[in-house]
């Protein structure tokens, strides 16, 4: 499946992260439209590039495949797409619109980049990507000295996010559970969500019960906003 010919973007739900053949199927078998494969090492989700390979395989055809980077160089981008062949590269340190610019023409991928925000300025600077990366992903902003750069289970103030879809698409991330994501596409009425964290039962295990119950809440919103703007038959017509 290629992003161009991507599912309803009103309910894309992303599963990052996931490092087993058993949880990349529970998510594929949930409905998730994107799966997330982590290569950076530091990362408890990482995972290295036969297993990204084999896991890239069992989901081509079935959902867009993510190949997550942090401040990788040139010949890293290189070997991860010869490995994985993802549909999407993500990147998730601190590149410049430059990088991500120069990486989307080096590989010919669609490039989403990741962006931490904890307050209205930390979103003003994110605009600088718009235009340049195919996707936004807003992410919680680590804090000072965190080992990753994602993944730490960390909200932020969604009420930031109000009306930020108008002039780019973006993906929420960040603290998202099956619990939250109904309140979170609520407040921000992202396009999209990630999850990585919020359904797992230990750090990298991912819990098949929580991405169901996750997908299938995030599906449900978007569902229910569909039904609500389409028009309404009256009864009568119905009897007709």
């Amino acid at each position: 499946m290629s992003p161009a010919s991507a599912p309803d973007k009103t309910c894309l739900v992303k599963i990052c992260g996931l490092s087993t053949p058993d949880t990349l199927e529970a998510s594929l078998t949930a409905g998730a439209d994107l799966i997330g494969l982590v290569h950076f090492p530091k990362s408890p989700r990482h995972v290295d590039l036969d297993l990204g390979a084999a896991l890239s395989r069992q989901a081509r055809g079935r959902a867009e495949r993510v190949a997550l980077l942090v401040d990788p160089d040139d010949a890293l981008v290189a070997a991860v797409v010869a490995a994985l062949d993802p549909d999407w590269l993500q990147l998730h340190g601190r590149e410049s619109p430059e990088r991500v610019a120069a990486v989307k023409v080096r590989t010919g991928r669609p490039v989403m980049k990741a962006l931490g925000i904890a307050t209205a300025d930390d979103l003003a600077r994110a605009a600088r990507y718009a235009g340049v990366a195919d996707r936004l992903l807003y992410d919680a902003k680590p804090a000072p000295g965190a080992v990753l750069p994602g993944g730490n289970g960390h909200a932020f103030d969604w009420a930031l996010l109000a009306g930020a879809g108008r002039d780019h698409p973006f993906m929420l991330s960040g603290g998202l559970t099956p619990d939250t994501v109904a309140e979170a596409l609520a407040m921000t009425a992202a396009q999209a969500v990630d999850v990585s964290s919020g359904v797992e039962s230990s750090p990298g295990r991912k819990d098949p019960d929580r991405i169901a119950a996750f997908v299938a809440a995030a599906k449900r919103v978007a569902c229910d906003k569909r039904a609500a703007s389409e028009p309404q038959i009256a009864p009568e017509a119905r009897r007709a």
